[in-house]
């Protein structure tokens, strides 16, 4: 044997195999893609595929939590005493794109955080990039005023101020002590968006002959009717808020304490016998018979895992506690609406519910 192609034998270096002459063969190609190290290139990574990258925005959109959104709108409508319309449909329309812009601007000013704490996060992971989410943000928050824009000047100013409170909240006030009233801000926001979106579409729309606005019915209500509603859903996000900021490390049990005692005060507050200031009288058959209903499953989605979160304040049960709270929303809502005197809107709200519980399992809501 030859010395070259001995030596190519012992070391096995497809180079020295390539090079080496054979007696009546032809020498050996070897593609220059196989190689690695110098000289060489290795092969280009697989694309992910289109499943892969519609799990990762799901995952930075958090779509298991957009089941909460549309209760909004509609409890804000109930409190003006009028049936959800066109201006609630672009209210529910408006108030998803401000809150995925939210979503997908939460991640992008969490970014750096997140790659510490939370890597398995789709923009730490890689599998979103930073400007996409970005882009994103700014699309579904353009898409949101555009929607509110439809349904009069005033919801589009309310919408305004709630994508300014997402906007602040994400990027500034989030890690301060002001974060937890700013979230709570801009969930009570959205249910004024529904309000105001309802009854300013009622008021656009063409009345009898000789009339520019057809005449509200019999019991409506302005849009500041819904300001109590929008504050106990504010409440409600700003102690589930509060809870969340410990989701990471865990140990507080102060924080679950305070919400499991806030959402126990709503419950009670929802069934007092008389409403509070400013909000209409609930329907006196349907309404009895849902309402308790109503609150039971708002107690039962929030309380429980927050009690758990007091007795062992650990990052699992933490997270739990918040992901609760999270879907508590939407019975708090159906609450709202039965209180309000429209127990049937309210069922509507609660029709979302085994949706968001189903798709929680699957994508996270916090």
């Amino acid at each position: 044997m030859r010395p070259l192609r001995l030596l190519a034998a012992v070391t096995g270096s497809p180079r020295l195999l390539a090079a080496a002459p054979r007696t009546g063969t032809a020498p050996v190609h070897v593609p220059p893609d196989s190689l690695s190290g110098a000289g060489g290139t290795a092969p280009a990574p697989d694309r992910p595929s289109s499943r892969t990258r519609l799990r990762a925005w799901a995952e930075l959109l958090r779509v298991s939590a957009l089941f909460t959104v549309p209760g909004d709108a509609l409890a804000g409508a109930a409190a003006t005493g009028r049936r959800p319309g066109r201006g609630t449909a672009l209210a529910v329309g408006a108030s998803l794109c401000l809150y995925e812009a939210g979503m997908a601007l939460n991640d992008w000013a969490d970014r750096e955080e997140d790659a510490v704490d939370r890597p398995h996060r789709p923009i730490p992971s890689g599998r979103v990039a930073p400007g996409a989410a970005l882009a994103a943000a700014g699309a579904l928050t353009a898409a949101g005023l555009a929607l509110a824009a439809r349904a009069g000047r005033p919801a589009l100013a309310v919408a305004s101020g709630l994508a300014a409170t997402v906007w602040a909240y994400d990027l500034r006030l989030k890690h301060t002590r002001l974060g937890p009233a700013a979230m709570a801000s801009a969930r009570a926001l959205d249910l004024l968006l529904g309000a105001t979106a309802t009854a300013g579409a009622a008021s656009a729309a063409p009345g009898p002959a000789g009339t520019h606005a057809a005449p509200g019915p019999a019991g409506a209500h302005p849009p500041s009717a819904a300001l109590p509603a929008a504050l106990a859903l504010g409440a409600h996000t700003y102690a589930v808020t509060a809870v969340s900021r410990h989701e990471v490390q865990g140990g507080s049990t102060a924080a679950p304490l305070a919400a499991l005692a806030g959402v126990a005060g709503l419950g009670a507050a929802a069934l007092r016998g008389r409403p509070a200031h400013g909000e209409p009288s609930p329907a006196p058959a349907t309404g009895t018979l849902l309402l308790p209903a109503f609150v039971a499953a708002y107690l039962r989605t929030a309380a429980v895992p927050l009690l758990h979160a007091a007795l062992n304040p650990s990052p699992p049960l933490t997270r739990r506690a918040v992901g609760g709270g999270i879907r508590a929303m939407i019975p708090l809502q159906a609450t709202l609406a039965a209180r309000a005197g429209s127990p049937l809107v309210g069922l509507a709200a609660m029709g979302l519910f085994p949706l968001a519980r189903a798709l929680s399992r699957k994508v996270s809501p916090t």
